[in-house]
């Protein structure tokens, strides 16, 4: 007798007959090759990410951080004397691609391999590194569309420079590129994630952004544009090639209104930006916590130190900018302070990142929170992290790159997958604001992934609010 004959009743039933009529469409969906498209494959997060499977796929480490590989739903059975229920693992209820179906290229400006861009990363031994050597050279690597308006810290050897006349022609260089990693790796399904170091604060431009025939006007016209930075033209292409893309980085990407409006056109997923993995993370946890119990808050000031590529790119003020804006955002959200004066009215929000190379790829964060209790007695909160930048990003690169695949196949539905909130320090939405609240975004991230399951909702997140 088979796993799910075992079960009966409600949602168990629910569920087979969903996954019955899936593998009925689509009887090996899941078995296909999904090709993951890095942009910044070279880079710490990235090599991190595709070094972490190859190990995994080997049997020599865990998916430890990746809710899509360990994370559970709970399931409702009908038992003998009542309704039970049990907690199931998530990849046994969705038709995820499995680990071992995965292949990787992508984009850089730097020449070398992508092991021995892992190797000068720094992140991962060179005793685990020598064992997928073979694996990480082999991936196809092309070269990247770069401005360097966009991220004067560096200086890219391997551009397509000189290549193109204009952003249209540079698009269709890099879609070029997407049909040919679809065709030499055989994958049919692909996904594509933007890794990439983070590019200088891109005014709004109404003639640009707000529509798409101005968008591709631009592109028509301008072989440069300070309104259009290289993430966008990923996106652009992504989009244009039918496929899912999500933004690791404070970048704009595709998040404007003339992108969101062609993905809905053409059905294409997206989620950003930036990846909530250390400090706010942190942040996005404790202040609902605080908020929780009503005590009022006059401070937080945010400091960390990194010594990676992230970090010398954000020594320049513009890039910081970018960055600035996405870690700052996350307080006002959650708080409210319009609604709780009293409370957060006054509140005073710092964030500093310094650049320092001995740190490499271990940062370190500190938070002062200067808080206040019953008849308004001050007390504070501090805290230390001493996190692995790309240890905690490399399993959210997974697992996006998972669910981006599995909802566009399962629904078809394109725009913003405002469920993915979870994995960002500013989640793009539709219209409205944005979820900040850790809690609340993970139960919207959970409700989702129940109704891909087949299954009956639990809860309505923002109740929590």
């Amino acid at each position: 007798m088979g796993r799910w004959e075992e079960r009966s009743g409600g949602e168990v039933a629910r569920h087979e007959e969903q996954r019955g009529r899936r593998e009925g469409e689509r009887p090996a969906a899941e078995k296909e090759k999904l090709g993951v498209l890095l942009v910044g494959a070279g880079g710490a997060v990235a090599s991190t990410f595709m070094a972490g499977v190859e190990l995994i796929r080997r049997g020599l480490g865990e998916p430890v951080g990746s809710i899509s590989q360990l994370g559970r739903l709970w399931v409702e059975e009908q038992k003998e004397g009542g309704s039970g229920g049990s907690s199931r693992p998530i990849k046994e209820l969705l038709p995820l691609a499995g680990m071992d179906k995965l292949v990787f290229g992508g984009w850089d400006i730097f020449g070398e391999d992508c092991y021995e861009a892992a190797v000068g990363a720094g992140v991962l031994s060179k005793e685990h590194l020598g064992v997928v050597r073979d694996a990480l050279r082999e991936v196809e690597l092309y070269r990247g569309v770069f401005d360097g308006r966009f991220v004067s810290a560096l200086r890219g050897d391997y551009t397509k420079e000189g290549e193109y006349g204009s952003l249209e022609e540079a698009v269709s260089l890099i879609r070029e590129d997407i049909r040919s990693f679809r065709r030499k790796s055989g994958a049919k399904s692909l996904v594509m994630i933007n890794c990439a170091s983070t590019e200088a604060y891109v005014e709004g431009d109404e003639g640009v952004h707000a529509s798409l025939e101005g968008f591709e006007r631009a592109l028509r016209e301008r072989k440069s544009h300070p309104a259009i930075a290289p993430s966008m033209l990923y996106a652009y292409a992504a989009i244009q090639e039918g496929v899912p893309y999500a933004n690791g980085t404070p970048s704009v990407g595709a998040d404007a209104p003339a992108l969101i409006e062609l993905a809905e056109q053409r059905g294409v997923a997206l989620c950003g930006k930036d990846f909530k993995s250390g400090q706010t993370f942190l942040k996005s946890a404790l202040a609902p916590a605080i908020k929780a119990r009503m005590l009022g808050m006059e401070g937080w000031f945010s400091t960390n130190i990194l010594g990676n590529r992230d970090g010398l790119v954000l020594e320049e003020p513009q890039n910081f900018k970018s960055k600035e804006i996405t870690k700052r955002s996350v307080l006002d959200a959650i708080l409210e302070p319009e609604l709780y004066c009293g409370l957060y009215g006054d509140l005073y929000h710092r964030v500093e990142i310094n650049y320092y190379p001995p740190r490499g790829d271990a940062k370190e964060g500190w938070d002062n929170i200067d808080i206040f209790g019953w008849l308004g007695y001050p007390m504070q909160i501090k805290v230390n992290l001493l996190a692995r930048d790309s240890i905690l990003a490399a399993p959210m690169v997974l697992d996006l790159a998972l669910f981006l695949e599995l909802v566009q196949r399962e629904e078809g539905r394109g725009g913003v997958q405002s469920w993915l909130s979870f994995y960002f320090k500013s989640p793009m939405v539709r219209e409205g604001a944005a979820e900040h609240d850790l809690f609340v975004q993970l139960l919207m991230l959970r409700e989702k992934l129940r109704a891909l399951a087949g299954l009956e909702p639990l809860c309505e997140p923002r109740a929590l609010r």
